[in-house]
């Protein structure tokens, strides 16, 4: 995860503070902590994480008699990045065919996201098409398709006002004539009506279980980070209707904090799968735990020779 010069608007910001509030003290005492504990709670980092962040600081402070700053903030990294790290579920499968279901609401970056993911399977040399399932949302349709043209992924569509599961059916079918290996589908992003979405998301996961059982599967909930703490109240509405699994967080591109992606993956234990950093489609990183904990305490030095 290259985040490059990035890293100073990710997290600028939030070091400054942290830095200070360790340096300001001779020693790590209870001030300092409910300080730091203070500083992640603002910095879109949920009160919840934040104290869980704090309480493993406190006891690793106490049992290994960390004192120096830099010792303190390396430790702070350390426990970010093992609250984010989920393991084997931070990759994709490599296993084809597969479906993407993407979930998110709309202006959160999905269809630009859904465009970079499909560049980025067609740059590993797989097949990819495009499934147009979000009918309800004017032009959806249309921006999926310019988007694909750019990327070189046909897009199998419908009516608009449709239904989405009959795009979905019909896409599998196009899949599997065409011996494609990656279906990205996209779905609507409305929540007013969330008993309408959880039928129209359940029915497409069933259609897709009917029709293409032996494909992999993946639904993963776009969140945009500039949303702040909205994010958690999108992560929780959409748990409730769709088994999320993965993450990825749009619009990481040095104006956000990037807290809420630790605390949306700490507290729905959901792997972070990408990030998203730009607009053009190569602007999609795979999410690496320690990489993106160690930006929080990245020099500015190392930042301007990156």
């Amino acid at each position: 995860m290259a985040l490059g010069m990035k890293k100073k608007g990710l997290f600028g910001r939030l070091r400054e503070r942290i830095s200070d509030a360790v340096t300001r003290r001779p020693r790590v005492d209870e001030a300092t902590l409910d300080e730091l504990e203070e500083i992640l709670i603002t910095s879109d980092i949920g009160m919840e994480t934040s104290m869980r962040i704090i309480e493993r600081l406190r006891e690793d402070v106490r049992e290994q008699r960390i004192a120096a700053p830099d010792e303190v903030e390396a430790q702070i990294a350390r426990i970010v990045a093992s609250l984010v790290d989920k393991g084997d579920r931070l990759a994709m499968p490599d296993e084809y065919p597969l479906i993407i279901l993407m979930i998110g609401v709309n202006g959160g970056g999905k269809t630009t996201t859904i465009a970079k993911l499909a560049q980025r399977y067609r740059k590993q040399g797989r097949s990819v098409l495009l499934a147009a399932a979000d009918t309800f949302r004017a032009a959806a349709a249309d921006q999926l398709s310019v988007w694909g043209e750019r990327v070189g992924a046909d897009v199998i569509r419908g009516a608009e006002g449709g239904d989405p599961s009959s795009v979905i059916f019909d896409s599998i079918r196009a899949a599997k004539a065409r011996g494609i290996d990656v279906l990205i589908c996209d779905t609507a992003g409305r929540l007013q009506n969330k008993r309408n979405l959880m039928v129209e998301l359940e029915k497409m996961g069933k259609v897709i279980g009917r029709e293409y059982p032996e494909a992999a599967r993946e639904n993963l909930l776009v969140l945009d980070a500039t949303t702040g703490k909205n994010a958690v109240s999108q992560a929780r509405e959409f748990g409730t209707v769709a088994d999320i699994t993965g993450l990825v967080i749009t619009k990481l591109d040095g104006t956000a904090k990037g807290g809420i992606a630790i605390t949306v993956s700490d507290e729905f234990d959901l792997p972070v799968k990408f990030i998203g950093v730009g607009e053009k489609p190569d602007d999609l990183e795979p999410f690496d735990p320690d990489e993106f904990a160690d930006s929080i305490f990245e020099s500015n030095e190392r930042e301007a020779g990156a």
